[in-house]
């Protein structure tokens, strides 16, 4: 079964998944082996690969300490074309469709597809959207476009909408790394009254009661990173939040 497939059969069964998002850059090999043994520890169902200035040695170093100390799939979020790598199972192939920068939208995709393609990576078809977070972040500047305001949930409704129709597969609503406050459940639910698609939402969920409150919005799968890195043991306590719902 592809992890698309397995992300869609979940949704359509009403039950919520949980994923780990790993920035590698500026780790070291024990740090990855950490996170590796914690997110296998803690249940997460997918890891996601991922960040906005990452070398390939740094890509690699984290892949391939992951697949030595955990069964976890390994999805990439990449921030540049340097970070596709088919040591991963998957890619998310992002299109910035909450911008008006065609570079994000079609331009860098086009330059990655024959990488993609040349790695055998799963290829799932995502429709990015950035939602303002209370403050600026790294995918804020690196993308050169305004976030979906958070409290324009129509905005947001149409915009998912519009991906559903150009063929997208799954929905990701974004605060962005360091997110000072989580997505508002209006918002998210707005999402998911507009579209069928398997809905990601990350960027600021640091408890159980927020990834609660995003899973019961629509959310079908939750990311957490910050919280992880801080303190390990949270991740395993949201995550039995997450799948006790």
């Amino acid at each position: 079964m592809t992890l698309l497939k397995l992300i869609k059969r979940t949704a359509i069964a009403q039950k919520k998944q949980i994923a780990l998002l790993v920035d590698p850059d500026g780790r070291d090999v024990a740090y990855f082996e950490m996170m590796a043994k914690t997110a296998q520890e803690a249940g997460v169902d997918f890891v996601f690969v991922g960040g906005s200035l990452i070398g390939d040695d740094q890509m690699d170093m984290c892949l391939e300490a992951f697949k030595r100390n955990s069964s976890l799939p390994l999805i990439l979020f990449p921030g540049s074309v340097m970070q596709v790598n088919a040591k991963a199972d998957a890619i998310l192939f992002l299109s910035l469709i909450s911008g008006r920068n065609a570079e994000m939208l079609i331009g860098r995709q086009v330059v990655a597809a024959p990488y993609v393609k040349k790695a055998g990576l799963e290829v799932i078809a995502t429709g990015y959207m950035l939602i303002d977070s209370g403050r600026g972040t790294t995918a804020l500047y690196m993308s050169n476009t305004l976030p979906i305001p958070a409290d324009k949930p129509q905005i947001a409704s149409c915009t998912a909408m519009a991906g559903e129709m150009l063929g997208l597969q799954v929905i990701y609503l974004d605060g962005g790394s360091g997110a000072e406050s989580p997505i508002r459940g209006e918002l998210i639910r707005e999402v998911r009254k507009s579209v069928e698609l398997p809905i990601i939402v990350g960027g600021g969920i640091r408890t159980e009661e927020q990834a609660i409150e995003a899973c019961k919005a629509g959310a079908d799968l939750v990311v957490v990173g910050t919280i992880a890195e801080r303190d390990p043991d949270k991740l395993a306590s949201i995550t039995r939040a997450v799948h006790s719902l």
